[in-house]
């Protein structure tokens, strides 16, 4: 009896080791955000020989200014969720239309500083999400709104008449929707 006492935590540890290292994270495109875990037995799957266009309209902030908004980290899940499932990046084409309360996301170093006295963390995932050939539209309705100045904004990013012209175009050519 002794001997199943001492057994037992051992083989509970083995199990419980077993269990976390099937749960690691992985990062097939977007390496530094948007972890996922990797699903085997997953039925339904991305085609991989399919192009997926999609248009993203991303008006989700925080009060949490010290970490990317988790809307536009959802970005890099949604692709990393394609690699995971063998699409590849050239196949992904991604378009966002930031807007809203996510507008205070775009701001470049010196602006965010400004504002909250950090740096723009949004600054590198946006710089990883345009290697992957992600378009960033930042909605100058919303920037005007807030007195953005679309000079400020940070690297990369483009400006847009609105969201809502941004969203209606890329539908039109045949990207599906998503709202983040």
């Amino acid at each position: 009896m002794i001997r199943i006492k001492l057994i037992l935590p051992v083989i509970i540890f083995l199990f419980a080791v077993n269990a976390i290292e099937a749960q690691e994270m992985v990062n097939p495109i977007i390496k530094s955000y948007g972890g996922i875990f990797d699903a085997p037995h997953a039925t339904e799957k991305p085609d991989p020989n399919m192009e997926y266009k999609v248009i993203i309209d991303v008006a989700t902030g925080s009060s949490k200014v010290d970490d990317p908004f988790y809307s536009i980290s959802n970005v890099a899940r949604l692709l990393n969720l394609h690699g995971m499932g063998g699409v590849k990046k050239e196949n992904m084409k991604v378009v966002l239309a930031i807007h809203g309360g996510a507008v205070w996301s775009v701001l470049n170093n010196e602006k965010y500083n400004e504002k909250y006295g950090i740096d723009n963390p949004h600054i590198p995932l946006f710089k990883e999400l345009q290697e992957a050939g992600v378009k960033i539209f930042v909605c100058s309705q919303s920037m005007m709104g807030r007195n953005i100045d679309h000079t400020k904004l940070a690297p990369g990013l483009e400006t847009a008449t609105s969201m809502l012209t941004t969203m209606t175009t890329y539908q039109l050519k045949g990207y599906a929707a998503l709202k983040f």
